[in-house]
C-alpha cells in the first residue's frame, strides 16, 4: 500500500514489463443459440454496452455456458484514484498484486483451524487486499469485541464462583431447605399443595445468579459497552487512517463512479415523502405487534405445558413441570426465532422497497435498522415477560387472573423470578451459538461436497495446459484460455454471495452484544459463553469466506456504518434493562429492606450472619381455606400427604384476611423504583465521563492527518505553478 503521499498526477512507470492485471469480473451465462430469442438479444446488448465503454472482454465456451471475462483499462482506475484525491475523499491506492497468492497467503495463516492457536490476531491488512475494506472492518471489529470481551468473562466467572463460594452456608438457602411451610397450589385443578423445602435445589439455582456480585457486575457491563465502543472507534481510527480512507465519503464516491461510468450523468437527488415514511411506520408497528402476539402464545404454551406435564402418570415430570414447561418454552423461543429470521428479512426488503431510496448504501442501511428492530423484538420481547411480568399479575388466592377462565398465570418462586430469566437467557443463547454456527458452516460445506463430482467431471473436460510460460505465474504473464477456465470454474462452483451476506454476520454478532449486555444481571456467564463462541466464529467466518464461498465485491468504506449506533442504542438498553433487572426482578432490594428494617438486625443486636433470618417467611403471605374465594380456587386440591390442610402460603405482601397489600409493599416498591433511578443515573454519569476520557481518535492519527494535509496542499501548489508558468512561457 501507499503511504498516502502521491502526487495528483500520476508518475510514469518505468517498468520494462507492464504487469498483467487479471480479469476484474467474470460474467457467466447459458448458452442461447437462437439469435431471435429475448435473452440472446439481452445478453448481446450488455456486451456490446460493456466493449462500448473501452472495457476488453473476451469470452470462453464451455459445456452449455459462456464464461465472459471483463477487464477495465487503466485509465478507468487513474480517473477514478485522480478523483478521489480531488474530492479529499480519501489518498486511496492500491497496488496490483497476486490474487492467487493472497488467497494461498490468508489460507495458510488464517483460514484454517490451526490458526485457532493465535487466538484473536488476524492479518487484517491482508484481508484488506483481498476482500477490501468493508469485509476488514468487520474482522477488524470481531476481533476487537472478542479481545474486550477477555476482561468481561473473567469477572462475570468470579461473580459467579461469589455464588457458588456461599452455595452452602446461604442462610436463605437454609430457610428454604429446612422449611417446613405449606404452599398454595402452583395451578389450577391438577396441581396439589407442596412443601417448600421440596424446592431446595431450586433455591440454590437462585442464589448463584441472584446475589450482591450481580449488582456491581451490572454496573460493570453497563460501563464496558461504553468503554468497547469508544475503544473500537480509536482502533478503527489507527486502521482507516493506515489505510488512507479516513475521509472517505459514501455520497462523493458514488458520484465518482456515476461520472467515470457515463461523463453525462446527472446526480440522484434526495428526496423524502412523509406519506412513504408514515406508511411504513404503520407497518412496522404492525409487524412489532405481530411479534409481540407470538409472545402471549409462547406465554400460553408454557402455561399449558405446565397444565399437561402436573397430569403425568410419570412421578418426575409432575414434580418438575414447572421447570420442564421453562425450559419447553425457551426452546420453542429459539425455533419461532428460527421461523420469524426468514419472515422479518422478507418484511424489511418489502419495507425499504415502499420507501423508494435513492441508493443501495442508504437502502442497507434503511434495512439494517429494520431488520435489527424486527429481530430485537423477536428474541427479547419473551425475556422482557418473563424479567417484568411472570408472578406480577397473576392474581392471589381467590381471585387469581385466568386465560380463558381456566389456566393460572405463571407465578415465582419464592427465592425470586431471576433463576426462569436464567434459564431462558442460557437455552436461547446455547441454542443460538451452536446449532446456528453448525448450521452456517455445514451449510455451504455439504453444498460444496455435493457439486464436487461434477465439477471434478468438468474440469477434467477443460484439458491441461502445457504451457511453460503459465507454469512460470510470472506478474507480466497473461494465461491462457485453458488455465483461465480452470479457475473460473473453481471459483463458479464455490457457493453463491449476495449483497447482504456480510449483513447476516453483522446481524449474529451485534444479537450475540445484546445477549451479553441486556439482562447480563441474569446470566453472568454470557460473556464467556460469547469469548468461547467468537474465538471459532472468526475461524468459521474466515474459512467459509475464502474456502467455500465466492469472493465478496470488495467495498471501500471507513467505518462499520449504521451498526455503530446500533451499538450505542444496545448500551443505553443495557443500563435501563439491568437497572430494572436488578430493581424488578431480583430480591436484591427486598433483602436490603429486610435487613435494615424488619429483619433482627435492625435494631442492631444480631451477628451479620443472623441479619437475613426470617427472610423468606417474611415475603410469604397465608390463604386460609376457611375463605369461600379461597376454597373455590382449590377445590380437590386441599390435601397434602393424605392431610386435608387448613392454609397455605404464597409470594406475595398482602394481608393474611383480606389480601389487600401491606404498607411493606408499598415501601420495597418505592425502594425498588428509587433504586433503578439511582443505578441509571450513576451508570450514565459512568458512560459520559468514559466518553468525555477516552477521544475517538488517537494523537498520532490526528497528527499523521496533520502532516498529510499539508503535503496535500504542497503538491496541489506545485501542480497549480507548474501548469500558471507552463502556460506563460508559452
Amino acid at each position: 500500500m501507499d503511504n498516502g503521499r502521491e502526487a495528483l498526477l500520476p508518475a510514469t512507470s518505468t517498468s520494462n514489463k507492464p504487469v498483467v492485471r487479471s480479469y476484474d469480473c467474470i460474467l457467466v451465462a447459458h448458452i442461447v443459440e437462437d439469435e431471435g430469442d429475448a435473452k440472446f438479444k439481452k445478453q448481446e446488448a450488455y456486451i456490446n454496452m460493456l466493449k462500448s465503454k473501452n472495457l476488453k472482454v473476451s469470452h470462453i465456451i464451455h459445456e452449455n455456458k459462456v464464461f465472459y471475462g471483463v477487464r477495465a483499462p487503466e485509465e478507468i482506475f487513474e480517473k477514478y484514484k485522480y478523483l478521489l484525491k480531488v474530492s479529499d475523499s480519501c489518498n486511496w491506492v492500491c497496488k496490483q498484486k497476486d490474487c492467487k497468492r493472497q488467497q494461498k497467503y490468508l489460507k495458510k495463516k488464517w483460514a484454517n483451524w490451526g490458526a485457532l492457536r493465535h487466538v484473536i490476531n488476524q492479518p487484517v491488512n491482508d484481508i484488506r487486499e483481498y476482500f477490501g475494506e468493508k469485509v476488514a472492518l468487520y474482522f477488524l471489529w470481531l476481533g476487537w469485541y472478542t479481545r474486550l470481551l477477555i476482561p468481561a468473562a473473567l469477572i462475570g466467572v468470579i461473580v459467579f464462583l461469589y455464588g457458588l463460594a456461599f452455595f452452602n452456608t446461604n442462610p436463605l438457602i437454609k430457610e428454604v431447605c429446612e422449611s417446613n411451610i405449606t404452599m398454595c397450589p402452583r395451578c389450577s385443578k391438577h396441581c396439589q399443595m407442596w412443601k417448600l423445602s421440596d424446592t431446595c435445589a431450586y433455591a440454590k439455582v437462585s442464589h448463584l445468579f441472584d446475589n450482591e456480585g450481580t449488582v456491581a457486575f451490572a454496573m460493570f457491563m453497563a460501563v464496558w459497552a461504553t468503554l468497547f465502543l469508544e475503544l473500537w472507534k480509536r482502533h478503527r481510527s489507527l486502521h482507516v487512517s493506515k489505510w488512507n480512507v479516513f475521509d472517505w465519503n459514501e455520497d462523493e464516491e458514488e458520484l465518482i463512479l456515476e461520472i467515470i461510468n457515463d461523463p453525462h450523468c446527472k446526480p440522484k437527488d434526495f428526496n423524502h415523502s412523509y406519506l412513504h415514511s408514515i406508511v411504513v411506520m404503520l407497518l412496522v408497528t404492525l409487524v412489532l405487534v405481530v411479534i409481540i402476539g407470538l409472545t402471549h402464545a409462547l406465554v400460553i404454551c408454557r402455561i399449558v405445558s405446565t397444565m399437561l406435564l402436573s397430569e403425568c402418570s410419570w412421578e418426575f415430570l409432575k414434580e418438575n413441570a414447572r421447570v420442564l414447561a421453562i425450559i419447553l418454552g425457551a426452546v420453542l423461543h429459539y425455533f419461532t426465532i428460527l421461523i420469524m429470521t426468514k419472515v422479518n428479512r422478507f418484511v424489511a426488503f418489502k419495507l425499504c422497497s415502499i420507501e423508494k431510496i435513492r441508493s443501495f448504501a442508504a437502502t442497507e442501511r434503511s434495512f439494517t435498522v429494520k431488520m435489527f428492530t424486527f429481530q430485537f423484538f423477536t428474541l427479547f420481547s419473551s425475556l422482557i415477560y418473563v424479567a417484568f411480568f411472570l408472578g406480577r399479575i397473576n392474581g392471589y388466592p381467590g381471585n387469581y387472573v385466568k386465560i380463558a377462565g381456566k389456566w393460572r398465570l405463571e407465578e415465582c418462586h419464592p427465592s425470586g423470578c431471576l433463576t426462569d430469566l436464567f434459564i431462558q437467557m442460557a437455552i436461547i443463547l446455547a441454542l443460538k451459538q451452536t446449532i446456528s454456527n453448525i448450521f452456517e458452516f455445514t451449510g455451504p460445506w455439504l453444498k460444496l461436497c455435493l457439486k464436487r463430482t461434477a465439477f471434478n467431471k468438468q474440469l477434467r473436460k477443460c484439458g491441461n495446459c502445457y504451457r511453460k510460460a503459465c507454469r512460470e505465474d510470472g506478474a507480466d504473464i497473461e494465461p491462457c484460455d485453458i488455465c483461465n477456465l480452470r479457475d473460473w470454474l473453481r471459483n463458479y462452483h464455490l457457493n453463491t454471495v449476495n449483497a447482504f451476506s456480510l449483513f447476516n454476520e453483522f446481524l449474529e454478532m451485534v444479537i450475540q452484544f445484546s445477549f451479553t449486555t441486556i439482562f447480563v444481571a441474569a446470566f453472568p456467564l454470557a460473556p464467556l459463553l460469547a469469548l468461547i463462541n467468537n474465538i471459532f466464529e472468526i475461524r468459521l467466518d474466515a474459512i467459509k469466506m475464502l474456502r467455500l464461498e465466492r469472493r465478496l465485491v470488495p467495498k471501500k468504506t471507513n467505518d462499520i456504518g449504521v451498526w455503530t449506533k446500533i451499538l450505542e442504542a444496545i448500551g443505553v438498553m443495557a443500563i435501563i434493562a439491568n437497572g430494572l433487572v436488578i430493581g424488578i426482578s431480583s430480591e436484591f432490594v427486598p433483602r436490603l429492606v429486610y435487613r435494615y428494617l424488619y429483619g433482627p438486625c435492625a435494631n442492631g443486636s444480631s451477628t451479620d450472619l443472623q441479619c437475613m433470618a426470617g427472610y423468606i417467611n417474611y415475603t410469604l403471605t397465608t390463604a386460609y381455606m376457611s375463605d369461600e374465594k379461597v376454597q373455590q380456587d382449590f377445590i380437590d386440591q386441599m390435601a397434602l400427604n393424605g392431610f386435608n390442610v387448613t392454609q397455605c402460603s404464597y409470594k406475595d405482601y398482602r394481608s393474611g384476611k383480606d389480601h389487600s397489600y401491606t404498607s411493606q409493599y408499598w415501601l420495597i416498591l418505592a425502594a425498588r423504583f428509587a433504586f433503578v433511578i439511582l443505578f441509571e443515573h450513576v451508570v450514565v454519569i459512568c458512560k459520559f465521563i468514559v466518553a468525555w476520557f477516552v477521544p475517538d481518535n488517537p494523537i498520532r492519527v490526528k497528527n499523521v492527518r496533520l502532516h498529510d494535509k499539508l503535503l496535500s496542499f504542497d503538491d496541489f501548489l506545485s501542480y497549480i505553478f507548474f501548469f500558471f508558468f507552463r502556460s506563460t512561457d508559452v
